[in-house]
């Protein structure tokens, strides 16, 4: 369920503002996906100039670039608390009349569920984006982690909510994708979701659900890289 469209040049942009926000001595959540690795890298940067950080990784491929640029890398559970997480998101919606805005599917990248435990344990939550993530109305599919022996009831489950339920299938490897915690996914399909808290608490109120990419009333702001700057929404 990876998106298209957006610069390199956008999306670089978001990333380092937000990479802007990180104080000496934060504990920073590292999210996964291009727009962030854009963050790690100004982190990083900042790193060697001499701002003393610890990151928490969301997923292997942030841990490995945390690594290369040298940040501090720490768990959840050493630590107190979370100053600041920053991550990407796949839609986004913008629409500031609506009970919505601000919420977000995350997940292509299949890495949601840890994502979404730093994110929510931060007391700030930054989104970076580029345009093309942005949307009036949540349409596109809603990945959901599952158990791998409850994928077919699950996917049951997800018929009678009215969603149809497809089994993501690994590009490089025959047989699905397996997150880094072993579970499998499965991306869902509902159309306009005109309510995205109440199918939050219903998905996360299936058994066999382990966590779904529906992120409501979670981030404090969205850093959009445009081709001339940065747009910030907060909500």
């Amino acid at each position: 369920m990876k998106t298209t469209g957006g610069s390199d040049a956008a999306k670089r942009r978001a990333g380092e503002r937000a990479a802007e926000a990180v104080a000496d001595g934060d504990v920073v959540g590292l999210g996964t996906g291009s727009t962030t690795a854009y963050a790690i890298e100004a982190i990083g940067r900042a790193v060697d100039d001499g701002l003393e950080v610890r990151g928490i990784a969301t997923s292997f491929q942030s841990r490995q670039l945390a690594l290369e640029e040298g940040i501090s890398l720490t768990e959840l559970d050493a630590v107190e608390g979370v100053d600041l997480a920053i991550d990407g998101a796949d839609r986004v919606v913008d629409d500031p009349e609506s009970a919505a805005h601000g919420t977000l599917i995350k997940g292509g990248g299949a890495a949601h569920t840890r994502e979404k435990l730093v994110d929510a344990s931060a007391d700030r939550f930054v989104v970076v984006a580029d345009p093309s993530k942005l949307t009036d109305r949540l349409e596109a599919s809603v990945p959901v982690a599952v158990l791998p022996e409850a994928h077919t009831v699950v996917a049951e489950r997800i018929a009678e909510l009215g969603g149809e339920a497809t089994l993501r299938d690994a590009e490089h490897k025959d047989g699905p994708v397996v997150t880094d915690a072993g579970n499998l996914v499965l991306d869902c399909a509902f159309g306009p979701i005109g309510e995205p808290g109440e199918l939050a608490e219903r998905l996360s109120s299936l058994p066999g659900v382990v966590e779904h990419g529906l992120f409501v009333d979670v981030a404090d702001a969205t850093y959009v890289g445009t081709d001339d700057g940065v747009e910030v929404r907060r909500y």
